[in-house]
Order: structure tokens, then C-alpha cells, then sequence
């Protein structure tokens, strides 16, 4: 009987597991995208001598192009090609559907009471699904590709309590970044944040895909909500694997968070920590020379339609770029069929291929020197999107569309 995570070790090894507690255990799947699986692959091939040189099941064993696709450099093609052969001697489908973490779930991966690791620090975001899921080095995930396990020490956990609700114009990122302002950028540092109340209960799962994604920007090992109907819905035609619908039994946190979301408006956090947290009338002074709509945190359907509502008919302000993507091609397909990529590019957006895009700075919309981003990414380091003087900015899909209209941080609730 205990938090989220206990329970889900519990239940995965059959007997009662705490806090603080190091265990090995079988994980449920593994991942590495198209920058951390050559690392991994090295990793793999010192334990080949006591694995005889195969994954320990192909079945989950994953391997994602996203962050770099297509590819944009001669070194990212040597990445790809790499990657590619291993995928061939370990007869490995490489996905190239879009973001890691908004594929494995779109592929029934992700299941209630999972363990995942992966060679991302945003595997957390499998915990909306009341999964445990986290991100580790590539070292440590081809030992787990050889071996099909890995060890954990299990974290406290910290408790947000999310209650009340939402005023036109706010939205789930905003909520997001008023927990990193009251946690910090490393005030949950090895711990798991477990989220829960009445707004969580009433969000989407998509909307709590973003709370989870972001576990990781307070330090967090794992972020997790509990499974429930909304859960089971989501992941019905996913998926025919049996799963546990666990729940918090009479837990014990290591620390409790309270926020009453009803009198809370846009936000934005400015560069160059996620926690550097102001209303959005504080900074509407700041002119923006990119927009950018999309990555693991906030490039799913709802995200996409929140933004056509508000671009329709209008265009994107001639001094400033705005760059779409979508997270998934799935994604991509329905924004299609609904509309929303004929709003964008009428607008004057650039829409790209499903992956990380400029997230990581490598392609489709590097930033100049000096040069200031909006963004919906979950990150606002130096240098995260290109040259280490641009500056980023980080809102909700809304902020991120109203802006791209008027070339400067704008209010959403302007334009509702």
C-alpha cells in the first residue's frame, strides 16, 4: 500500500516495494531515438559475448526516428545509417511516425502499470497513462536492450494537488508552468511527482500527457497520473494487453503542493529557466521574431485546433515565422482532415514533417543570434534552439498562435 510508483513495482515484482528500495527488475519496453541509439548500440555490443548479440525481445525494443528526420546534416545521415543497420541484424522496425512519445502510445505501448525506459529525459510523459516511465543514458539502455532489465532506486514522491478550474484563455501548459514556478527547476530532483484532484480528473488525456511530460523540468524522475476511464478509453483499438488499473493506496508523500487553479491567467516562462514565471501582460512588450507550435509537450490534436481557432482567417504578423508541427503523423492526418493544416499555411505557417523539429535546434527553424522565440516546447535553455544569444519563451498553443499574429507576447484571451 503506498504512492503510484510503489505500487507499480509492487505490483511488477509480487511483493510489497518502498522508497528508497534498489531493485532490478524485467522493464515492459525500451526506446532510443535516432541521437541516443548509436550510443546505446555501442553499449549493446561490449555484453555480446553473454547475449550472443541479439535484443533481448524485438518485440519491445523500439527504435524512433524523430529528432533529426529527415535527416539535415551529413552526421545526422551517418546516425540514421547506423541505426538502420543495427535494425536490420536485430530485425527492429525503425518508426518514423513522429515524436517517440507520442508514438509509443499512439502504438499501444504504453499501458497502466508499465515500466518504460528510454534514452530521453521526457520518457516521463508515459505516466499519463499510469505507466511508470523514464528517461535514462544510452549506456544504461543497451544494457537493458541485451538484457531486457534495469535497476531503479525507488523515489519518494511529491504530491500536486490540482483543484478548481480554468478560465477562457488558460490552459493546461499554463497550469504546468505555475508547478515548475512553486517546485523549481530542482525541487523534485529524483523524486516521483504523482498528480492529482479535480482538474486532473476533468483534463484530457492529452492535456495530462503535458503535466507528466514536464515531471522532468522540476528534476522529477517519473510523473504519473492515475489510470482511469478516460485512460481506458484513450487506449481502446490500441492496444489487447491486459493491464492493472492501480491507484495510490493510502500513500505517504514526501511533500504536498496545493494550487487552485481558478484565478490563474497566461503564463509565460522567460529565458533562461522554465521557471522563471510571469503572467503574459507582464511581457507583451517582447517582439518575437519565431513562433513555434508543437514538440512532445504540446503538438497533439487539441493543441493544433486551439491554434486554428484563433490564426482562422488571419496571418501571421510579416516580421515574425511561425513553425507547425505535429507530433505524430497520425496527428497530422486528422489535423488534415479537420482543417487545421489549410488554416496554418493560409495563415503563413510553416508546417513540417511529425519529429522534434527545432526543439533541439537542429533543423526547421534554427534561431539567429539575438533572435526571440514563443514556443510551446519544455525547454527555454541557452542555446536550445540554436545560437546560444537568441532567447526562448515558453507558453500554451493559444499564447503561441495570438502572438504569431501581432509579432510581440500577446494575451490569448484578445483574440477569444
Amino acid at each position: 500500500m503506498g504512492t503510484l510508483t510503489e505500487e507499480i513495482f509492487s505490483y511488477k515484482l509480487g511483493r510489497e516495494v518502498r522508497q528508497g528500495e534498489t531493485v532490478v527488475i524485467e522493464v515492459d519496453h525500451i526506446m532510443s531515438h535516432d541521437t541516443t541509439t548509436p550510443l546505446a548500440i555501442e553499449a549493446f555490443h561490449k555484453l555480446a559475448d553473454q547475449t550472443g548479440g541479439k535484443v533481448f525481445d524485438r518485440d519491445r525494443s523500439h527504435l524512433i526516428f524523430d529528432h533529426i528526420i529527415p535527416a539535415s546534416t551529413i552526421q545526422a545521415a551517418g546516425l540514421h545509417r547506423q541505426t538502420r543497420t543495427f535494425a536490420r541484424e536485430q530485425n527492429i522496425q525503425i518508426l518514423q511516425q513522429g515524436i517517440c512519445h507520442q508514438v509509443m502510445p499512439e502504438m499501444g505501448f504504453i499501458t497502466p502499470g508499465a515500466i518504460i525506459v528510454g534514452a530521453d529525459s521526457h520518457s516521463c510523459s508515459y505516466g499519463a497513462f499510469g505507466a511508470f516511465g523514464t528517461g535514462m543514458g544510452s549506456t544504461d539502455i543497451g544494457v537493458a536492450y541485451a538484457t531486457g532489465r534495469a535497476w531503479f532506486r525507488i523515489p519518494a514522491t511529491i504530491n500536486i494537488n490540482l483543484t478548481g478550474s480554468l478560465q477562457p484563455g488558460v490552459y493546461a501548459k499554463d497550469v504546468t508552468l505555475e508547478m515548475v514556478r512553486r517546485v523549481g527547476v530542482d525541487g523534485a530532483n529524483y523524486r516521483a511527482i504523482e498528480f492529482t484532484g479535480e482538474l486532473v480528473e476533468n483534463f484530457s488525456i492529452s492535456e495530462r500527457f503535458t503535466f507528466c511530460n514536464m515531471a522532468i523540468e522540476m528534476g522529477g524522475k517519473a510523473g504519473l497520473v492515475a489510470a482511469d476511464e478516460k485512460t481506458r478509453a484513450w487506449l481502446h483499438g490500441r492496444t489487447e494487453k491486459e493491464y492493472p488499473m492501480l491507484r495510490a493506496q493510502n500513500p505517504v508523500y514526501e511533500q504536498v503542493f496545493e494550487i487552485d487553479a481558478t484565478n490563474l491567467p497566461p503564463l509565460i516562462a522567460c529565458p533562461p529557466d522554465v521557471n522563471n514565471v510571469v503572467p503574459v501582460n507582464e511581457v507583451e512588450s517582447v517582439k518575437i521574431d519565431q513562433v513555434f507550435l508543437g514538440t512532445c509537450t504540446n503538438g497533439r490534436l487539441d493543441d493544433l485546433a486551439i491554434a486554428a481557432s484563433i490564426l482562422k482567417g488571419h496571418k501571421v504578423h510579416p516580421d515574425t515565422r511561425l513553425v507547425i508541427i505535429p507530433a505524430s503523423r497520425e496527428i497530422q492526418l486528422e489535423a488534415l482532415r479537420l482543417g487545421y493544416i489549410e488554416t496554418f499555411i493560409e495563415a503563413g505557417a510553416s508546417v513540417g514533417t511529425p519529429g522534434c523539429g527545432p526543439c533541439i535546434g537542429r533543423h526547421f527553424g534554427v534561431l539567429a543570434p539575438g533572435e526571440k522565440a514563443l514556443t510551446t516546447m519544455n525547454r527555454n535553455f541557452t542555446g536550445r534552439m540554436g545560437d546560444p544569444t537568441a532567447e526562448i519563451f515558453l507558453g500554451s498553443p493559444a499564447t503561441v498562435a495570438a502572438s504569431a499574429l501581432t509579432g510581440h507576447i500577446t494575451d490569448p484571451r484578445n483574440y477569444l
